[in-house]
């Protein structure tokens, strides 16, 4: 389940729109900050998704 949760999460958060919007306001270094971020914290969410899970 934990991979499943991983794989959808940036279906939304790091879609094409998401990038799109922001870049009005903000620069392409915090755009790509930004989807270094969301993208790291993704994968730690299904690691203790799956450790939860399988306990």
């Amino acid at each position: 389940m934990g991979v499943v949760l991983a794989f959808v999460m940036p279906v939304i958060a790091l879609s094409p729109p998401e990038m799109i919007i922001p870049r009005k306001v903000l620069s392409v270094k915090l755009i790509a900050v930004f989807v270094g971020v969301v993208g790291l914290g993704i994968l730690p969410v299904g690691f203790l998704f799956n450790a939860l899970i399988s306990q």
